[in-house]
C-alpha cells in the first residue's frame, strides 16, 4: 500500500470550502492529524499544488465531524486552518463559513436523520465551545442545495441556511474584553480586543493611514501595513493571555471605516497575514459586537444603529455585505450580547477518497 484512502465530502460553505471527513476516519492524535491535513491540503506551496487546496486561506480549511458527546447538541465540529505556503496547522479558531456546510455535510453522512421540510442541527463548535443552530433546506428529507439566497464573493444562488450563534462570547478567551479595557494602545495605534465567536483586534483603518475601502489586492500588496500590524497583533495576543501568536492565526485582525454604500459599516477582516476577499461570519459576529460595545475604536463610525434589541448590523467589506442581527441586554455601559443570526449557504461540491501517502499515515493498523 503506498496510499491511505479517508472517505470525505468537499463541500462549499460560505465564502469558504473544503474537505468534511468523520473525526473518527483520522488518526486521533494532533500531530498525525496536522501531518494529515497538510498532506491533505498540499500545504507548504503557494497553489497547494500536491494537494486539494486553493492556494488561499479560504479553500485550505477542514471540517471534522462526530455525534456529539453534548447532549445539547447533534454533532460536534472540529476545525483546523491549515497554512497556504507553510506547513501549519492551527486548532484554535473556528470558522463560520465552513460551519455553514457542517448542517448539510452531517445530514449527507447520516450523523443525524434529515426531516421533511427543514433540519435544525444542533452544532458543537469544538474548537471554542460554542453552540450554533443551522436551519437546513431538506425538502422530503434530502438536503437542497439550489435556492435564491445570494452570498456576497459566492457567484450565484443557494438554498438559504439559517445560523444561530450562542455561547460566542469569550469563544477563546473566556472574556468579552480579553485585555480588560475596550481600548489598548499599542505601538500608538488604539485598537479593541474583543472575544466574540473569535478573538479580533480591530482598529480605525486610519489609524494606519488607510482610508478602509481598499481592495483586499492592495491592501494585500500592503507591506509596510503588514509589518506595523503583525507586530501590534503579536502584542495584543500576549495581553489577551495567548502567549506567542506568531504561528497561529488568532488573534484575527480587523480595519474600520464608516459605510459608504448605505451600511452600518466599512471592515476590512485579515486572516491574519491577508486580506479577507470578502468577510469571514465568526469575524463579522465580533466587529458587529464591536460597534455595540460602547467605549470602542468603533464609537463614532456606525450608521443607523437603533440602540434597540435585536440590532440589525450591515457590514460592507470587499465583495459586498454580511448581515449579522445581534440579540443583546444593555444596562448603562455593560452589554450582554445573547446571541448572533446570520444566513448563509453551502453546496456539496464532489464525495469520495482522500489520498494520502502511506509515509504520512499508513491508516488503522
Amino acid at each position: 500500500m503506498t496510499q491511505t484512502s479517508i472517505p470525505y465530502l468537499f463541500l462549499r460553505g460560505g465564502s469558504s470550502r473544503g474537505p468534511y471527513m468523520r473525526r473518527s476516519d483520522l488518526p486521533e492524535d494532533l500531530d498525525t492529524l496536522s501531518e494529515v491535513l497538510m498532506a491533505t491540503v498540499g500545504a507548504g506551496h503557494p497553489l497547494n499544488i500536491d494537494g486539494i487546496g486553493g492556494g488561499n486561506a479560504v479553500t485550505t480549511k477542514v471540517a471534522m465531524l462526530s455525534v456529539s458527546e453534548r447532549d445539547d447538541c447533534d454533532v460536534d465540529y472540529f476545525f483546523a486552518q491549515v497554512a497556504v505556503d507553510k506547513r501549519e496547522v492551527d486548532y484554535r479558531p473556528t470558522c463560520g463559513n465552513i460551519l455553514s456546510g457542517v448542517g448539510p455535510a452531517a445530514l449527507e453522512m447520516g450523523l443525524i436523520p434529515a426531516q421533511d421540510g427543514e433540519t435544525t442541527v444542533r452544532i458543537h463548535a469544538v474548537n471554542t465551545g460554542a453552540r450554533i443552530e443551522a436551519v437546513v433546506q431538506t425538502p422530503g428529507g434530502v438536503v437542497e442545495y439550489e435556492g435564491q439566497t445570494e452570498v456576497p464573493g459566492v457567484p450565484g444562488t443557494a438554498a438559504p441556511i439559517a445560523l444561530n450563534f450562542l455561547d460566542t462570547v469569550g469563544a477563546v478567551n473566556g472574556q468579552l474584553l480579553p485585555t480588560g479595557q475596550v481600548r489598548d494602545e499599542i505601538d500608538g495605534i488604539e485598537v479593541t480586543v474583543m472575544d466574540v465567536a473569535m478573538p479580533v483586534m480591530m482598529a480605525r483603518a486610519d489609524a494606519f493611514g488607510l482610508t478602509g475601502y481598499e481592495t483586499a489586492e492592495e491592501l494585500n500588496d500592503n507591506a509596510a501595513f503588514f509589518e506595523r500590524a503583525e507586530a501590534i497583533r503579536l502584542e495584543a495576543g500576549r495581553r489577551m493571555g495567548l502567549g506567542d501568536v506568531s504561528q497561529s492565526v488568532t488573534p484575527k485582525i480587523a480595519l474600520l471605516a464608516p459605510p459608504r454604500n448605505g451600511g452600518t459599516i466599512t471592515a476590512r477582516y485579515f486572516m491574519p497575514w491577508k486580506c479577507h476577499p470578502s468577510m469571514a461570519v465568526t469575524g463579522g459576529q465580533c466587529i458587529a459586537s464591536c460597534l455595540l460595545q460602547p467605549g470602542t475604536v468603533a464609537d463614532g463610525l456606525a450608521e443607523g444603529l437603533t440602540g434597540t434589541s435585536p440590532e440589525e448590523v450591515r457590514i460592507e467589506h470587499p465583495s459586498g455585505d454580511l448581515d449579522v442581527t445581534v440579540s443583546l441586554k444593555r444596562d448603562g455601559d455593560q452589554v450582554e450580547f445573547i446571541a448572533a443570526g446570520l444566513m448563509r449557504t453551502a453546496r456539496l461540491l464532489a464525495r469520495g477518497e482522500l489520498l494520502v501517502p502511506a509515509s504520512v499515515w499508513k491508516g488503522f493498523q
